[in-house]
């Protein structure tokens, strides 16, 4: 089988974790995966997918020092920045950018810059980073992204231009999210979320959990 058609292969993707500050204190926007999806059914999940070839072609920068972190792992930082973008803005209807012009914008982007928007990676933090194990229906090599919902063009309470693949899009107190139905790497992630929100300070290195063979290894980019 090959590469293109097998789906247990490694794929890279890009999440953004996005909050905002509540009346009970800092919120998480989060949605629910379908009950027949292939990956994660039923889980409560944050905005993201998988990189598509196309997102190299955006115009996005993403800002050091997590651009040199994330080249590291052999990937198209600006790219998975660019992803990480397109998959919110297509699973939430929330958009991230600047004003401006972007006369060749692809096609399926296009009611993105009718909104007078490019897309814009400058409040995108690098701070988790995992692998998929072996055995599951789908693998990734997944990027989360950290970002202030500040960085969100429009109203943040409107999902009226989301795509079907999350339901249930609602933002979920920090303190409250890991009581959802969550994947065991969301947990993880939600912890680490918790501890830079209570130090509101950004670490100096990023966790990343490497399940590429079947060795569970834990290490931190630096």
């Amino acid at each position: 089988m090959s590469e293109t058609t097998d789906k247990t292969a490694i794929r890279d993707a890009a999440t953004i974790i996005l909050l905002r500050q509540g009346a009970d204190g800092p919120a998480v926007l989060m949605g629910q995966r379908g009950a027949t999806a292939a990956f994660m059914p039923d889980k409560f999940v944050f905005p993201g997918g998988a990189l598509d070839a196309a997102d190299a072609q955006i115009p996005v920068t993403m800002p050091e020092p997590c651009r040199a972190r994330m080249a590291q792992g052999h990937a198209n930082p600006d790219a998975l920045a660019a992803a990480a973008i397109r998959e919110m803005w297509e699973e939430t209807g929330l958009m991230m950018g600047l004003p401006g012009d972007w006369a060749d914008a692809p096609t399926d982007w296009h009611r993105f810059t009718a909104h007078g928007l490019r897309p814009d990676a400058g409040g995108l933090r690098f701070i988790f980073r995992a692998i998929t194990p072996p055995g599951r229906p789908r693998r990734f090599d997944a990027r989360f992204f950290l970002a202030d919902a500040g960085a969100i063009v429009g109203d943040l309470d409107d999902f009226s231009a989301a795509c079907d693949e999350l339901s249930h899009l609602h933002w979920v107190p920090l303190a409250k999210a890991r009581k959802l139905n969550l994947p065991f790497i969301t947990e993880v992630v939600l912890a680490e979320v918790q501890a830079m929100a209570l130090s509101k300070d950004m670490p100096d290195t990023v966790p990343f959990f490497d399940n590429s063979t079947g060795v569970s290894t834990f290490r931190r980019i630096a």
